[in-house]
């Protein structure tokens, strides 16, 4: 595993000295290198970039970590527990607690999607819908609840559906399905997984029903559509913290990236003989009732 360092421009005073900034990488090759070259991009000239080994997470001294994805953030916090860390490819759920514990020291750029901007994605399909199923554990069911107070804001309503167990996923899922006028998927790993989708979308489609989120990937296994943010975007945020961090000594809150795209499957659009907008229009029309509305908590 290599952990990616590269120079920035002047530090504060001197100009002969280069900010450094490590990056942690995820593993995936491909990725690691795609997301390099877009904070290089962001960062401007003067970036060097020097790959070090995992033992040397403990001598990266004050300056800041770049870690992509939840494993190289754990890995670096356990290598050096003072160390500057703005973690990207992470969940709100995921890096809230360490940044609140650690404010100033420890932050994100996040990769998930408030579900308010998921649920209007729906909206925005189905015009018509008011009310949206939701499926949790015992365990994720607070994921959810800052969600239900947000929707009568934009005319809708939801209900969560707990899930016992995994025997109990589809008939709870068929209830679900029977309340509401679309599924919303969120980023919970014990109900959307490789080992459910399948059923979960099969499950869906034979009762004529949308499921929205929980992510790209999902889109092309079967989920109509999805809100997802950029890379480039997501680069620019970083970089915006890293000159925050530079300039005062602290990065700001974790924060998620003021422009999202969206995800579609003509597909199975067309199996469920539904009238599809461009993916441009979707977001355009996410983006006005959130104006309209006024930016809610969970953005």
């Amino acid at each position: 595993m290599l952990i990616w360092a590269f120079g920035h421009s002047a530090f504060a005073q001197d100009e002969a000295v280069r900010r450094t900034v490590y990056l942690a990488g995820s593993g995936n090759g491909a990725l690691d290198q795609h997301l390099t070259g877009l904070l290089q991009s962001q960062m401007g000239e003067g970036v060097n970039l020097r790959p070090i080994t995992d033992d040397q997470i403990p001598m990266t001294a004050e300056a800041p970590v770049i870690t992509i994805g939840p494993s190289a953030f754990s890995r670096v916090r356990q290598g050096n527990r003072s160390a500057p860390i703005l973690a990207m490819l992470v969940e709100k759920s995921f890096i809230s607690t360490f940044a609140d514990r650690s404010p100033g020291q420890i932050s994100g750029i996040l990769y998930d999607v408030p579900l308010i901007r998921q649920a209007l994605t729906g909206k925005a399909i189905l015009p018509q819908a008011t009310r949206i199923a939701l499926l949790a554990t015992a365990d994720s069911v607070t994921l959810y609840e800052p969600l239900l107070d947000e929707l009568p804001a934009f005319g809708m309503a939801g209900r969560i559906f707990l899930v016992d167990d995994a025997d109990d996923l589809i008939p709870t899922l068929v209830r679900a399905l029977g309340y509401g006028d679309f599924l919303l998927a969120a980023p919970d790993s014990a109900i959307y997984n490789p080992r459910t989708i399948k059923h979960i979308l099969l499950t869906a489609y034979r009762r004529n029903q949308i499921v929205i989120g929980p992510t790209q990937a999902y889109v092309k296994a079967g989920s109509l559509a999805s809100s997802y943010a950029p890379f480039p975007e997501m680069a620019r945020l970083a970089s915006q913290f890293l000159d925050t961090y530079f300039e005062t000594g602290e990065f700001p809150p974790p924060s998620y990236p003021d422009q999202f795209r969206v995800e579609i499957n003509k597909q199975v659009a067309r199996s469920l003989n539904i009238p599809l907008p461009s993916r441009e229009d979707i977001a355009a029309r996410v983006d006005r009732q959130l104006t309209v509305n006024g930016e809610v908590s969970d953005e």
